[in-house]
């Protein structure tokens, strides 16, 4: 077969480019790095904020070069440029929106988060936010006067909790807010609030057209729903063995071996090395 042309790859992290330890392989490390030498942009694209994302940067080994700079984050709201230490786009969430939402919240007995790029802050410290924040490896913070605060307008909010019950939650917002706000469970217990035509997809066209690459070059790794836009909008959307049907039926592609076992590496070393 001949090999796809490739200039950006964009990376899910949790069940897509990190094992279920949470890890990348040494496989993986190797084959992406080969990427990076061969000019061709890797970039993390995760739910999480910078700081949380950096550790797995530093794990590759190419953020000095030019290939590994940019990193986005909070499902394609922020993208970042490591080598000029600076974000260079940002979208957020209006404040009415995260007033409303965190009102709905707490009448249903859920308690809401937003971030910045190094803290979770929260008005109550809940099982579900400490696991938040042990999964994210960021700092926590209650604050008092949570309401006063969200005034601030942040680039994500997210409600954690059980999933039966964020589903009926879900409903309800989206009926709400319509296309104001975009609403999605990144996994069965955290929902999240993003602002309208921003996703992961739409970060990676802008980044794309930002350092001269034609979007139909980019090629995007993703299993879960908070990947569905770039999965769609890349120009090789390549879904996870392990990932969600509803990500399967979109993508141009499938990985033939699942997360735990170097789907990335495996693909990148048949179809782009």
């Amino acid at each position: 077969m001949e090999k796809l042309n490739v200039k950006l790859i964009a990376l899910d992290l949790d069940d897509t480019l990190l094992n279920d330890q949470r890890q990348i392989t040494q496989e993986t490390v190797d084959a992406l790095k080969d990427c990076a030498r061969k000019g061709i942009y890797i970039v993390l694209c995760s739910g999480r904020a910078e700081d949380a994302i950096l550790p797995f940067v530093r794990r590759l080994e190419i953020a000095g070069t030019e290939y590994g700079r940019y990193i986005a984050a909070i499902n394609g709201c922020s993208i970042f440029d490591l080598h000029q230490r600076q974000q260079i786009f940002c979208c957020k969430v209006e404040s009415d929106i995260l007033l409303r939402t965190n009102q709905i919240a707490e009448s249903k007995g859920f308690f809401t988060e937003v971030y910045t790029p190094d803290t979770i802050y929260y008005k109550a410290c809940t099982k579900w936010t400490k696991l938040d924040v042990d999964l994210c490896g960021l700092k926590g913070c209650q604050i008092d006067d949570y309401e006063t605060f969200l005034q601030q307008r942040f680039t994500k909010m997210l409600v954690p909790g059980e999933p039966s019950a964020l589903l009926e939650l879900q409903s309800q917002l989206r009926d709400e807010f319509g296309d104001r706000a975009v609403i999605f469970t990144s996994k069965p217990y955290f929902l999240e609030i993003l602002p309208p035509n921003c996703g992961k997809g739409e970060a990676i066209t802008w980044l794309a057209k930002h350092i001269g690459i034609d979007p139909a070059q980019t090629m995007a790794f993703g299993d879960s729903m908070n990947d569905e836009s770039m999965i769609r909008l890349c120009g090789y959307g390549v879904a996870m063995k392990n990932g969600l049907e509803e990500i399967k039926n979109i993508a141009d592609y499938i990985t033939e071996k699942d997360n735990n076992h170097d789907g990335i590496g495996d693909f990148l070393r048949k179809y782009v090395l």
